[in-house]
């Protein structure tokens, strides 16, 4: 009798705790819903700013300003970067870091509309979708907050507001500078056409602009006493093309080229190429971005000019966390997918239909996907953070199914309810998440065990960037 009502004692205890833990999610829940007004207000600000790597000002501030608000102690200008920002609430163990990217994309102009309509005046957009992001981490940073004051717990939730994601490597010099060393876990998300866990290695990646330096003269009186910097790029881009045969065959090498001349009757005294160069293996991305810049020099040597390079920026791959994905596929279920309303309906329709064969099919940003651990070919600076302590992000359907990246598509959805409806959902995600690693230090030892296996014991990070401060002015 005694070991019966003992069960019995166990089973209502464990009944009592999952209605507690139920109640304080619906709790946590309502709260985030309780600031929709105001996180799509910060969303489309920043949409409508639309400012590129490391000239995020006023969409920083706007973020800090709603962190600032909220009780958190903020530190601003971090790592060289007048844009990058860290705010903090509580005290303690865990350190919960949540990441928050603000940066759009130059030349992908585009209003909240169905049909291609360029901005006029403007000639950038949130084509990744980094509005979203950053407003939707903040909201979820502030909503973990909220928790630990209700809960009268310990532990501390961080917020990083991390500039210049595209082509900048803002987080890089973030972990360089030591920022993450005294984290437990790193949450961070994205904008997307699905609901799904990105438990996925992506490609390490390393770029640099090329300048080449000739002599000036008339193109057509006197092209014997020229030498075109032109020429440099062109050789060099057709060395580099060659070189598309012999590298593994997961290997990414693209250019434009950013300066060219002023006018045909001149032979260009200078002229500029901006090279991108991944692999999933950070070395061999590096093997082939040196074997780049000897291709640079080659070209110098037999075009009579002048090269030299400038690194732009580096990242690593992502480490992936089995322990921590499962985690947040459980939260992302919990939390659903997007439905839409009747005008939401049809402005995907519409947009859909200009989108040729999409991968996807209306109705799927309703499901929620299996966890991805395939490996994708982006790249992204969040590698950095996940070689430095544990971290797991995920997508939710913020896009119209099948709506690529970086396309006015993902502009046009991402600045009206349909991306802001995804963006709630990623708030929630992200604010389940942080509350459950609060609660369980034996999941967190769990990512951390997994995490060292993954690393390996002689892992020691050096930054693909090297020593070089942050490119300020590499969108100017």
């Amino acid at each position: 009798m005694m070991i019966r009502a003992y069960a019995l004692a166990a089973v209502t205890m464990a009944t009592v705790l999952t209605s507690v833990a139920a109640i304080a999610d619906d709790s946590l829940l309502k709260f985030i819903e309780s600031r929709r007004a105001a996180d799509r207000a910060a969303a489309l600000d920043l949409w409508n700013w639309a400012e590129v790597g490391y000239q995020e000002e006023q969409s920083s501030a706007r973020l800090q300003k709603e962190l600032r608000e909220a009780g958190f102690r903020i530190i601003a200008g971090v790592a060289d970067m007048p844009t990058a920002f860290v705010a903090e609430y509580g005290s303690g163990e865990p350190v919960i870091a949540i990441l928050a990217e603000m940066d759009a994309l130059p030349g992908v102009s585009q209003a909240a509309a169905p049909e291609r309509s360029p901005l006029k005046g403007r000639i950038s957009g949130h084509a990744c979708g980094h509005h979203l992001f950053g407003a939707g981490s903040t909201s979820a940073a502030i909503a973990v907050k909220h928790w630990l004051q209700m809960q009268r717990r310990s532990g501390t939730i961080r917020l990083y507001g991390t500039p210049a994601e595209e082509g900048g490597a803002g987080k890089a010099y973030m972990v360089r500078a030591g920022l993450f060393n005294d984290v437990d876990v790193a949450l961070h998300w994205h904008a997307g056409d699905q609901n799904i866990v990105t438990n996925e290695p992506t490609l390490s990646n390393k770029s640099a602009k090329f300048r080449f330096t000739g002599i000036a003269a008339h193109a057509a009186g006197a092209p014997e006493r020229g030498r075109s910097a032109l020429d440099g790029v062109e050789a060099m881009n057709f060395m580099a093309n060659l070189m598309r045969e012999h590298v593994p065959q997961d290997a990414r090498i693209h250019y434009i080229i950013t300066r060219g001349g002023d006018a045909p009757n001149v032979v260009p005294e200078s002229a500029e190429v901006f090279y991108y160069v991944r692999h999933r293996n950070p070395l061999i991305m590096s093997e082939i971005f040196d074997r780049i810049v000897k291709t640079s020099q080659a070209a110098a040597d037999g075009t009579g000019t002048t090269v030299n390079h400038e690194v732009i920026h580096g990242a690593y791959s992502l480490l992936p966390n089995d322990a921590l994905a499962s985690v947040v596929d459980d939260h992302l279920r919990q939390v659903g997918g997007v439905t839409y309303d009747a005008n939401e309906q049809a402005f995907a329709e519409k947009l859909y239909a200009t989108l040729g064969k999409a991968a996807l099919t209306l109705g799927s940003e309703r499901e929620i996907q299996a966890p991805n651990s395939r490996g994708g070919y982006g790249s992204t600076d969040v590698g950095d953070v996940s070689w430095t302590v544990p971290t797991i992000g995920f997508r939710t359907a913020t896009w119209v199914p099948g709506t690529p990246a970086h396309s006015w598509q993902a502009v046009a959805a991402g600045g009206m309810s349909i991306g802001l409806k995804g963006m709630e959902n990623a708030t929630k995600v992200l604010s389940l998440t942080a509350v459950r690693l609060m609660q369980d230090a034996e999941l967190i030892r769990s990512a951390k065990a997994e995490f060292a296996q993954r690393r390996g014991a002689d892992f020691k990070y050096v930054s693909v960037v090297g020593d070089r401060k942050p490119p300020l002015d590499y969108r100017r």
